[in-house]
């Protein structure tokens, strides 16, 4: 499996100011900020329900919505599937704690750590149905026992049979 997202939100009574992300994230790609190619940053703030201001990568996109922070794998990683689900969430988690350390959000911007939403952007290869729940339990289980501890979360999966395979990670 491949193509991971990881959507952390953003904490009770945060309403991050979307314009402010715009020059961040192009000071990120100027800085080379975060270890990965990072080409553009696309403004859809005008977009009802969508996805906020993203800075596009040549193998990830992120997107910083009034909701949260959405990290979104787009090409193929080595490693186990363990290893693709953690740097997934390790990816996800450094980006919103660059955002939150940003001047333009300090003190106004924060995202709840101890939830999370993890993704398969594949409806052929990952439907949302069982047998991929008991195909990618193992490995996500595995990959946050390394982020929370062993036994510090539970796991729901969520989402209608047509939706993503999401499932929602929750620290005890």
């Amino acid at each position: 499996m491949q193509h991971f997202r990881v959507k952390l939100p953003v904490t009770a009574g945060t309403q991050p100011d979307l314009g402010a992300a715009i020059p961040v994230f192009h000071r990120w790609i100027q800085k080379k900020t975060l270890p990965e190619l990072l080409i553009d940053v696309a403004d859809y703030r005008h977009v009802p329900m969508g996805p906020g201001v993203m800075l596009i990568g040549h193998d990830a996109h992120y997107s910083l919505s009034e909701t949260g922070l959405l990290y979104n794998r787009r090409t193929a990683m080595d490693g186990s599937v363990r290893d693709r689900v953690l740097s997934a969430i390790n990816a996800s988690m450094t980006a919103a704690q660059f955002l939150e350390t940003e001047a333009e959000f300090k003190g106004t911007l924060s995202f709840a750590m101890d939830v999370m939403e993890i993704s398969v952007n594949d409806r052929a290869l990952a439907p949302n149905n069982d047998a991929t729940w008991e195909a990618l339990q193992f490995d996500v289980r595995s990959a946050l026992s390394v982020i929370w501890g062993p036994g510090a979360f539970q796991l729901e999966r969520i989402g209608e049979p047509r939706e993503l395979f999401t499932v929602r990670a929750v620290r005890k």
